[in-house]
C-alpha cells in the first residue's frame, strides 16, 4: 500500500525526522489559509502516487497565500502526467502546501528489503535529487550501502559512516545521523517495504530536512496497523485492482489484451511468460488462491472481463486444495450469468481434473480444453487474435 508524501511525512516527524512545515489542502481556500498560516513564499505539491511530479508540473512555488491560492486553482482536478503514471496520468484531488527552504546540498536516503541477503539495506547517497535507478546506473559507486540487522536497526556508526561518506559537513552530521536512525526506526516501526527521502537536504544554515518522502507498506503487515489503513487513498489505485481487494484476490492490471486467471502465485508468473513466449500479452496478473471457491471464481472473472482490452482469458489452475471440479463449476456458473463472450482456453491439472474436464464440455459454452501450459498458452494467443483453433 502506497501512502501520499504528506502522510509520509507525519510518520518521519514522529521519528525525529525534520520536515518542512506544511499543511494538506483538498480545496482552493485550504490552499490559501496554509500559505497564510505558513507566511512568506511556499511550495505547492499535487498529491499523487508517483515520482516525476515536478517535471509534470505538480511542483510550484508561490510568492505569497494570493499566488499559492492561483496554484491551487490550477493544479487541483489537473490531469497529471509523469514518466510514473504512464500516458493516463493522474487527477490531483489533494496538495501539499509547505514552506520553502534555502538548499545547500540535495541527497538521498532509502531502504529496501535485499532479498539476497535477507535483510533490509540502508542506501544513502550525494547524488539527491534525482532518480535512485538513474544513479545506480550511471554511478554506482556513490551508492553507499549498510545492512540493517532485523530488530536492531540502523547503527550510530553506520549512520555516521554514510553520513561522511556523503560528504555531510561536521556541523550538520549530527543531524543527518539522527533523521537516519529515526527513518530506519519508521521503516520497521510501520512494516514498509519501501522507504525513500528524496532529497534529503541540508540547508544553507547546516540543518537537514526531508524535503520530499516515500513509504509503501506491506500488505501482508496491515493487520498490525489498522490506523494506517486509513491512509489508504483508494483513487490513487486501479478501480479493479480496489475491487479484486474486497474478495482477497491478488489482481494487477497489465497493458495486455489476454486475462489471466490461476492458482498460486509461481504458476501465475510463470503463466504471463509463457504467454509471452507465445507472442500474446498479459493482461493481468491474478492469483485466486488456493482456496478459491466458486463464488470467489465467478467474482475474478467478473473483474477479469471489466477489462475492456481484453480478447481472450486463460484459466490456468493446478487443482489441490481448489479441485478442478469446483473451479469448472465456478467457471460455467460464471459463464452463464456474466454472459460472456470472449473466447475462453482452460488448462486444468490435479484433483478431479477428468470431471471438471466434463463439466465444460457439457455446459453449452464453447470452452476449449488445453493439453498443457504450452498447448493452452498458444491457443489463448490465436484465440486473442480471432484465429479459430
Amino acid at each position: 500500500m502506497k501512502i501520499h508524501e504528506y502522510q509520509a511525512k507525519a510518520i518521519l516527524a514522529k521519528y525525529g525526522v525534520p520536515v518542512p512545515r506544511g499543511e494538506v489542502a483538498f480545496t482552493v481556500d485550504e490552499a490559501e489559509a496554509a500559505a497564510k498560516k505558513i507566511g512568506g513564499s511556499v511550495v505547492v505539491k499535487a498529491q499523487i502516487h508517483a515520482g516525476g511530479r515536478g517535471k509534470g508540473g505538480g511542483v510550484k512555488v508561490a510568492k505569497d497565500a494570493l499566488e499559492a491560492a492561483e496554484i491551487a486553482k490550477k493544479m487541483l482536478g489537473m490531469r497529471l502526467v509523469t514518466h510514473q503514471t504512464g500516458p493516463e496520468g493522474r487527477i490531483v484531488q489533494r496538495l501539499l502546501v509547505e514552506e520553502t527552504l534555502p538548499i545547500a546540498r540535495e541527497l538521498y536516503l532509502g531502504i529496501v528489503l535485499d532479498r539476497a541477503q535477507g535483510k533490509p539495506v540502508f542506501m544513502a547517497s550525494s547524488a539527491g535529487g534525482v532518480d535512485i535507478e538513474e544513479v545506480a546506473a550511471k554511478s554506482p559507486e556513490s551508492i553507499l550501502k549498510e545492512a540493517l540487522e532485523p530488530g536492531y536497526g540502523l547503527a550510530p556508526f553506520q549512520a555516521r559512516s554514510m553520513a561522511f561518506g556523503m560528504g555531510v559537513e561536521s556541523e550538520s552530521a549530527s543531524g543527518a545521523v539522527a533523521a537516519m536512525i529515526g527513518l530506519a526506526k519508521a521503516y520497521d516501526a510501520i512494516d514498509a517495504s519501501l522507504a525513500e527521502i528524496n532529497p534529503f537536504i541540508v540547508s544553507e544554515d547546516g540543518k537537514v530536512y526531508a524535503l520530499d518522502a516515500k513509504f509503501t507498506l506491506d500488505d501482508n503487515a496491515l493487520y498490525r496497523h489498522k490506523d494506517l489503513l486509513d491512509l489508504r487513498d483508494l483513487n490513487e489505485e486501479d478501480p479493479l485492482e480496489v475491487e479484486a481487494s474486497r474478495f482477497s484476490l491478488n489482481y494487477i492490471k497489465l497493458d495486455g489484451d489476454i486475462a489471466c486467471m490461476v492458482n498460486g502465485a509461481g504458476l501465475a508468473m510463470a503463466t504471463m511468460d509463457i504467454v509471452k513466449y507465445a507472442g500474446g500479452s498479459p493482461a493481468n496478473f491474478l492469483d485466486v488462491g488456493g482456496g478459491a471457491n466458486a463464488e470467489q471464481i465467478k467474482n475474478a472473472f467478473r473483474i477479469l472481463l471489466s477489462d475492456a482490452g481484453v480478447k481472450a482469458v486463460l484459466i490456468n489452475i493446478f487443482g489441490g486444495i481448489l479441485r478442478c471440479d469446483v473451479l469448472a463449476t465456478g467457471v460455467v456458473n460464471a459463464a452463464r450469468e456474466l454472459n460472456v463472450k470472449a473466447p475462453i482456453v482452460v488448462r486444468m491439472e490435479g484433483t478431479n481434473v477428468e470431471k471438471g474436464q466434463e463439466i465444460l464440455r457439457t455446459s453449452g459454452f464453447n470452452f476449449t480444453v488445453a493439453d498443457g501450459m504450452r498447448d493452452a498458452a498458444e491457443k489463448v494467443v490465436q484465440a486473442a487474435r480471432g484465429v479459430k483453433a
